[in-house]
């Protein structure tokens, strides 16, 4: 259980992909079991800080990154860190979903599996669980031997973020999670963010404000590469300080 106030500390955090200077001296901390919500106009580096969050960006040659990502006050840069266990720790829901080519059960089953769990009643009981976390349990509990690519795009989004789940992890990152989606699986799957939160520290990307205000405890604004204000959604929505905030919200830009 992590009792510190931030999960996540970010210090001088800068990204170069080539000669492009894309995030720039980002400095910011990241509170447990709160929902931080990463805004800011199309092509401002959003993405690009939250896939530096469980190192996404390894396998790109021509990126580069200086500073420090703390997590529990761990050094994830620290080479002698094992990426997969830091992937699990720190999982991450992407636009589209991205299901198994397997049957639901396995999807959840899977990374238990992994860890050397082969008892049936074992795996069962994980599988039950984490679908009913994510609110699908009763709508695939009849069919769980069915290819995962037969669910709806909003039940696969909400079963890989049940397999996700199933890793354990600390931090769920979301790019965007119900992009893709129509406005009923959208709403399902703000609900499950928003219950999740008591157990879980979650940062979302979202282009769309109406979705930050309905899910933020906190907001990181970001503007070509550089945080213009961070603090909580509440402040941050009625009273914004900075002039480049003051004109995101009143649609000057997008």
């Amino acid at each position: 259980m992590v009792l510190d106030a931030e999960i996540i500390t970010i210090e001088n955090l800068n990204l170069y992909i080539g000669d492009n200077h894309i995030l720039k001296n980002i400095s910011l901390k990241i509170p447990a079991k709160k929902i931080t919500v990463i805004i800011g106009p199309s092509g401002c580096g959003k993405t690009t800080l939250l896939k530096t969050l469980n190192r996404l960006h390894d396998l790109d040659r021509n990126i580069k990154i200086t500073g420090k990502i703390l997590l529990e006050g761990n050094d994830i840069f620290d080479t002698k860190l094992e990426l997969t266990r830091l992937r699990r720790r720190v999982g991450l829901l992407a636009q589209r979903p991205c299901v198994l080519p397997m049957s639901i059960y396995e999807n959840v089953a899977f990374v238990p599996r992994l860890d050397g769990i082969k008892n049936k009643a074992e795996l069962d009981k994980i599988v039950r669980f984490h679908l009913e976390e994510v609110g699908l349990w009763e709508e695939v509990s009849d069919r769980l031997k069915e290819s995962a690519n037969r669910l709806s795009l909003g039940q696969q989004q909400r079963l890989c973020l049940a397999r996700g789940l199933a890793g354990e992890p600390l931090v769920i990152l979301g790019d965007e999670p119900t992009s893709a989606l129509d406005p009923k699986s959208s709403k399902k799957i703000e609900e499950k963010l928003l219950a999740l939160k008591k157990d879980y520290t979650i940062v979302l990307v979202t282009h769309i404000l109406r979705q930050a205000r309905r899910l933020a405890d906190n907001i990181i604004f970001i503007y070509e590469g550089e945080i213009i204000e961070q603090g909580s959604a509440e402040n941050f929505f009625t009273h914004p300080k900075a002039k480049l905030s003051q004109e995101y919200l009143s649609g000057y830009f997008s």
